[in-house]
């Protein structure tokens, strides 16, 4: 098992997006996972913001986000 620390600086729907999905993937797979929003990235964690909005490849972070939240992974801002 690793550990893996996703930190999201950018208020990028993009990247926020693949953030969350990359730390989906390595929470399923049974690594101790972490996150954390610094600079521009602690807009995402503003709960009234649009979690739907789809990416170029039709994902969005509201696809993922949630998973990280029902499995309790760390965010930190």
């Amino acid at each position: 098992m690793a550990n893996f620390l996703f930190i999201l600086s950018q208020d990028d729907n993009e990247a926020a997006t693949r953030c969350f999905q990359f730390a989906q993937i390595a929470h399923s797979k049974g690594h101790q996972t972490n996150l954390f929003f610094i600079n521009d990235g602690v807009h995402w964690a503003d709960s009234e913001r649009d979690f739907s909005v789809q990416t170029k490849t039709g994902d969005c972070s509201n696809d993922y986000l949630p998973y990280l939240v029902d499995n309790e992974v760390p965010i930190g801002v």
